[in-house]
């Protein structure tokens, strides 16, 4: 790997960068966005194992109770609670492969 190391500094700012698009969509289309999350959720639920299910179920409960504008504040927060869900989001298949390589490469120049 060319270039500096990646921090975890540096994969949270990343991984915020990405939920920051993913908010966007979650705002133009709350509907898509919530119904992938929630599937990806299903899914992933049938084959987490013990130490994965906490976490999903947080997330489970978040969609359920969230209006749009709050997951939307919510997936952009930068507190403690807000980097360890980005950690295990469902919003897998939100962005295209397009929008999640641009912030790809943008956060790879940072390290050049």
């Amino acid at each position: 790997m060319p270039g500096k190391p990646r921090t975890h500094d540096w994969i949270d700012e990343r991984s915020l960068a990405l939920h920051r698009a993913i908010a966007a969509h979650l705002r133009a289309d709350p509907q898509r966005v919530v119904a992938r999350a929630k599937a990806n959720l299903a899914r992933w639920m049938r084959t987490a194992g013990p130490r994965a299910r906490p976490v999903l179920r947080e997330w489970s409960e978040i969609l359920e109770s969230q209006t749009p504008d709050a997951l939307a504040r919510l997936l952009t927060a930068r507190d403690e609670r807000t980097r360890r869900l980005r950690q295990s989001s469902p919003f897998a298949g939100v962005l295209s492969s397009a929008e999640r390589d641009a912030v790809f490469r943008e956060y790879e120049s940072l390290l050049a």
